[in-house]
């Protein structure tokens, strides 16, 4: 695999917003309801110590998370209620840094989902969110 491209299955990133617009390329594929995120971790996603941004990370997993608790609704707006990490390690620069969600338990009207974070395979971190139909 060249330092450049994504594992096998992961395609560019179906979705844009004005706040990942910056992280690019950004990588996804479908698991089920899941809605897994990649990156190979750049400047762009660095912090003053060249260390992915946990901030960056917790954008991404909040990210994973609502899309595939929407897959897992019915595709309904959600917004975030709730969202939780622990950071369990680091991720570096050039790194493939891969967020996997799984569905907790999708409701009418609330949606829980949980994530674990890794770099090029190593646990880095684990999210938790909440996330509520959008009315």
């Amino acid at each position: 695999m060249h330092p450049s491209n994504p594992p096998e299955g992961f395609v560019p990133h179906f979705r844009d917003s004005g706040l990942t617009a910056p992280w690019k390329p950004l990588f996804s594929r479908f698991d089920g309801d899941a809605v897994i995120i990649g990156l190979r971790a750049g400047s762009a996603h660095a912090n003053s110590r060249g260390l992915v941004h946990g901030g960056l990370i917790m954008a991404l997993a909040d990210n994973a998370m609502g899309l595939s608790c929407g897959r897992a609704s019915g595709g309904s707006g959600l917004v975030t209620v709730a969202l939780t990490a622990e950071f369990l390690g680091v991720a570096r620069l050039g790194q493939w840094l891969e967020i996997r969600p799984r569905v907790l338990k999708a409701g009418r009207s609330l949606c829980f989902a949980a994530a674990d974070i890794v770099a090029d395979g190593v646990a880095c971190a684990h999210a938790s969110a909440t996330f509520k139909t959008a009315a």
